[in-house]
């Protein structure tokens, strides 16, 4: 069995200046770029509808198709709960928002500068 050397394991795991590093840049791992986050791709289209199923009767608004990523995504729902005066959440890059306010969603999108559908009845 051949010995193994040091650059054969990875290379640099933990520095005592910068702590855990990125094996493949070997920047700091808050510094990493080489896992940064992307844009989703989608066709541009930010589609709006409201849905009960699963929720024991109770409507929600449903957001899709924002070319945001999480965060970002996570601050506009939080800026369309406000404006609704409602709850909500973002699961799986859908923004839901409790009840019925799909108008004033879409108009709020709008505003921002996006394209928006409403989808469904």
């Amino acid at each position: 069995m051949a010995k193994l050397s040091l650059s054969d394991l990875g290379g640099l795991v933990y520095s005592t200046e910068v702590g855990r590093t990125c094996p493949v840049c070997r920047q700091a791992i808050a510094a990493c770029t080489c896992n940064a986050p992307k844009r989703p791709a989608g066709d541009g289209v930010v589609r709006v509808s409201r849905e009960t199923k699963g929720r024991a009767g109770k409507g929600v608004t449903l957001v899709r198709g924002v070319p945001l990523i999480e965060a970002e995504l996570v601050a506009l729902g939080k800026q369309l709960k406000a404006a609704c005066g409602s709850g909500g959440t973002v699961k799986d890059g859908v923004i839901e928002v409790q009840g019925d306010h799909v108008e004033r969603v879409m108009q709020l999108l709008q505003a921002q500068g996006h394209k928006v559908k409403r989808a469904g009845g």
